[in-house]
């Protein structure tokens, strides 16, 4: 933990002159999607909120938007705790991706499209892997599905699908090789990138399908080896 608190305290800086509830929960969600706090890992309100230098009722507020948000949960008399997913939450997850992915693609219009985001982070995600760095893949496929969720030029859409990968994240810290769950869909992000930057809408739409029901799959039959389905991972 105590890492962890050293870390968040560089982000006090982010915080400004105006500090709000809603400042801190942006930094606590970035962090707990970039695994410094684990699902399970229970949040102390006099070390967070010393680290970022606010005031208690300013953190449980945070607190209680990432609730709002599924992130954490208040469990009572014992605080609060990042969020461990369970088997219908990861299959939630996807359905909402799937809905809103694939709604994207097919409203796209007619090409080009604006790709330069996608293309970045698909060379993200390559340039991690050649480094060995499974958890940045895994980050780099997730700015790779937020850029092409912003192809709708959305402001709600954007805002809802935050949510939902900062939710994914949690997933990914459950899997216990980063490697094989990441590494095949480098080559299926570069499909859908080719397939949008030819115009081809309908393709890049199946592929993003299939790929998002393989996905699904895998991180699903992580969880059901390690629990009984509909079990709270522990």
């Amino acid at each position: 933990m105590a890492e962890q608190l050293s870390g968040l305290a560089d982000d006090r800086a982010l915080l400004g002159r105006t500090s709000t509830a809603e400042r801190v929960s942006d930094i606590l969600r970035s962090r707990i999607a970039e695994g410094y706090f684990p699902p399970g890992t229970r949040l102390s309100e006099d070390s967070i909120g010393g680290a970022l230098g606010v005031s208690r009722n300013t953190l449980r507020e945070a607190f209680r938007l990432l609730t709002h948000e599924r992130l954490l949960v208040h469990e009572l008399n014992r605080g609060v705790f990042v969020r461990v997913l369970t088997v219908e939450d990861v299959e939630d997850i996807y359905r909402t991706r799937s809905l809103v992915e694939c709604a994207v693609v097919r409203g796209l219009g007619a090409p080009p499209y604006g790709l330069e985001a996608l293309t970045a982070a698909v060379a993200e995600g390559l340039r991690a892997a050649r480094e060995g760095d499974w958890k940045a893949v895994g980050t780099a496929n997730i700015h790779f599905h937020r850029e092409l969720v912003s192809l709708a030029g959305s402001a709600r859409t954007d805002e809802l699908m935050r949510s939902v990968f900062a939710e994914l994240r949690l997933a990914f810290h459950i899997v216990d090789d980063p490697k094989a769950l990441h590494e095949p869909y480098l080559a299926r992000n570069r499909q859908i990138l080719g397939a949008l930057e030819a115009g081809e809408r309908a393709e890049a739409e199946r592929l993003l399908a299939v790929y998002l029901a393989d996905s699904l799959e895998r991180v699903v039959d992580v969880y059901r080896r390690r629990v009984g389905e509909g079990e709270a991972l522990l």
